[in-house]
């Protein structure tokens, strides 16, 4: 008897020491302010600020100014940039934004997983849509400012460490999969509440998600011209994008909590002087945002003094500033006038007396609504008058100049990196018609930006593409007439 009492309080014991391991020593041992499941709906929307803040505002557009001469850099790392001094290839310049766009593309993996058959949340088929299509323009900024970069392989932390790259055309047909899979899913009924406000940029409206879905293949679609022209689709997608400048997808800082990264910039490093090539662009076509997008620098009275393009002194404190940039400005993730631009030159692509005529109700349309932002602030009539007085006869002479010249204008600041795009694509196309003055850019223009660091000591793959850096002034990207 006291063997058998033995060998069951032994077992209890066993029981009770097992029940505590399992269970009450994984619950002291596991970090309550660090939860190992989240809901979709507060990982997308850490993407989409991520994206607007850290992608679109930030580093890779900052160094874009630079180069396609929205501004110019006249002190520090953006002076280092202008003057061609190393920066512009240094695997070290670009790689917090390498890596927040690969975290980004990483945290909306997690959601599409969640999201999709099998998933945790199966049947969330709005917030699948949207993190498909925050996926597919992470990876189309990723892909363009790289060219060929870990995308198949990437993303298996602990499972795959040294991912091969991939071709930028396959990267670019994941991308195109990623919009028409997103619009699908938009279009079912979702089994889940809306986001509401967990959705910053459409508070959870999945028919404003679908137009930007289709606003980006229009931008895309335009993006591969030189390699498989596509005007017909381009106009086709837009028209199923944004009706007016209330639909367009922008991310809006408070002011408070959440304050615009090109104000940060000024206030914490104030490394940009105003550039005399845009200027001198708007001053040849008598643009009344001549007047609004620059002022004398705070404290300071007088003209305005604008910095020479690739040779201003190393000075701060002394070249005029952005007179637009404000704490509470937006971030576009894509204008409305983005869009009509991207018709207009799809319309004088296609040539011919109709398509003129598109083409210049798309660019009026454009410009009405550039003048229109929040930090412009010109009225319709405004945009009218400056249209017939001094754009239409430059229209006349060269459409495709003129519309590419409205729409790098109508970019300043807020759109620097779709700006460098469209100069990059232009240049492999063999129309030269924006003109850039950093005497530099003979042999020193950047054609993409150098691969984060971050890989570059820990990928052999990377390592060997990256090289010296220096091929980033000898060789595009696929979509502009390069191999990689």
């Amino acid at each position: 008897m006291r063997k058998l009492i033995n060998i069951s309080l032994a077992v209890i014991l066993a029981f009770i020491l097992g029940s505590c391991s399992e269970n009450i020593m994984d619950n002291i041992n596991k970090d309550q302010n660090d939860a190992s499941d989240v809901a979709s709906k507060l990982i997308i929307t850490d993407a989409m600020t991520s994206t607007a803040f850290n992608i679109v505002g930030s580093d890779l557009a900052f160094y874009a100014s630079v180069y396609i001469e929205h501004n110019v850099g006249v002190y520090g790392q953006f002076y280092n940039a202008e003057a061609r001094l190393g920066d512009t290839y240094s695997s070290t310049t670009y790689n917090n934004s390498w890596d927040y766009l690969y975290a980004n593309l990483l945290n909306l993996k997690t959601v599409i997983n969640k999201c999709s058959t099998g998933g945790s949340e199966e049947g969330n088929y709005v917030t699948l849509g949207v993190a498909q299509i925050l996926t597919a323009y992470n990876l189309a900024v990723l892909t363009d400012v790289m060219g060929d970069t870990p995308w198949s392989e990437a993303l298996q932390p602990g499972v795959i460490y040294t991912p091969v790259l991939d071709k930028q055309a396959d990267i670019y047909a994941d991308v195109f999969t990623l919009l028409n899979d997103a619009i699908e899913n938009l279009d079912k009924t979702t089994l889940y509440a809306s986001l509401g406000s967990q959705d910053f940029i459409y508070g959870g409206d999945a028919s404003l998600w679908k137009k930007f879905a289709y606003g980006l293949k229009a931008r895309y679609t335009m993006r591969l011209s030189l390699r498989t022209p596509d005007y017909a689709n381009v106009i086709a997608y837009a028209d199923q994008s944004f009706a007016s400048a209330a639909d367009q997808a922008k991310f809006v800082y408070n002011g408070t909590t959440s304050i615009n990264p090109w104000y940060e910039i000024f206030i914490d490093r104030n490394y940009f002087g105003a550039s005399q090539s845009l200027h001198d662009k708007l001053a040849i076509r008598n643009d009344p945002r001549d007047a609004i997008f620059w002022k004398v620098y705070p404290g300071t009275s007088g003209a305005l003094v604008f910095a020479p393009n690739g040779t201003p002194n190393q000075v701060q404190k002394y070249y005029s500033v952005s007179k637009i940039t404000a704490k509470t400005s937006p971030t576009y993730l894509m204008s409305y006038h983005e869009l009509q631009f991207l018709k207009a030159e799809a319309y004088v692509r296609l040539g011919g007396a109709a398509n003129l005529s598109s083409a210049e109700d798309a660019l009026i349309e454009g410009i009405t609504a550039a003048f229109g932002k929040v930090n412009i602030g010109l009225s319709s009539t405004a945009a009218m008058a400056y249209y017939v007085d001094d754009v239409k006869a430059r229209f006349d002479a060269n459409p495709l100049s003129e519309v590419m010249n409205q729409k790098y204008i109508a970019f300043y600041e807020e759109e620097a990196l779709e700006a460098y795009n469209d100069y990059r694509r232009l240049k492999g196309m063999g129309d030269n018609v924006i003109t850039l003055e950093n005497p530099k850019n003979d042999n020193e223009f950047p054609l993409r930006y150098a691969y984060g660091s971050e890989d570059v000591t820990t990928n052999k793959n990377v390592a060997t593409a990256y090289g010296d850096g220096k091929y980033v002034y000898t060789e595009p990207v696929w979509w502009a007439g390069g191999t990689r």
